[in-house]
């Protein structure tokens, strides 16, 4: 009997990769699943060298490539991805991937969408504010990804508290805690659902 293929996830990174590197971790010896590869848009992208500490083929692609041509997208298809995993990327997803991956594409957000979401609302401009509107809570929300920025079906929301004397810094590591702890579950839930 041959042993059952593993699902594969593909991450999107465009900085430093510490939920990329999460999930390399998690499922590094996973019995069903596998971060097949990594594609990022910023040479710079500290992900690029994690992808490379856990042997996972890492791609860096311009602009150009991504929303003018097919290139990536027949790149990310040479991986069979049944999941791909937006960790901390800031380009909108172009038509061709999401008819080509529908529903298959998630995106995770440090903040309890609808509020703080959308073009530029990404690191600590979310944290900045949250602390400066006076929230008493943020938190992650994991969604689907569709033509829109931050405006999927949501998957999962995660919530944390915000202290009076926080600063963007603090609730920034107290939600990427969150991050951290729920993203691999999340990836993993829906992946063991997939046929």
């Amino acid at each position: 009997m041959t042993p059952t293929a593993k699902k594969n996830i593909v991450i999107f990174a465009s900085g430093s990769g510490s939920n990329a590197q999460r999930l390399m971790e998690y499922f590094e010896h996973h019995p069903d699943i596998r971060v097949a590869a990594l594609f990022a848009n910023n040479p710079k992208a500290y992900a690029l060298q994690r992808a490379e500490t856990f042997h996972v083929p890492a791609f860096l692609f311009s602009r150009d490539e991504f929303y003018n041509s097919d290139k990536v997208l027949e790149q990310v298809k040479s991986f069979n991805p049944d999941l791909i995993v937006l960790a901390g990327f800031l380009w909108l997803v172009p038509q061709n991937f999401l008819q080509a991956f529908p529903d298959c594409i998630i995106n995770i957000h440090p903040a309890l969408l609808p509020q703080y979401g959308g073009k530029g609302m990404h690191g600590l401009n979310v944290h900045t504010a949250v602390v400066s509107a006076g929230d008493k809570e943020s938190g992650i929300t994991i969604h689907r990804v569709n033509e829109e920025y931050d405006k999927g079906e949501f998957v999962l929301q995660e919530r944390c508290p915000v202290h009076p004397d926080d600063t963007p810094e603090d609730l920034a590591a107290r939600v990427l805690q969150l991050e951290h702890k729920y993203l691999p579950e999340v990836v993993e839930k829906l992946l063991l659902q997939l046929p």
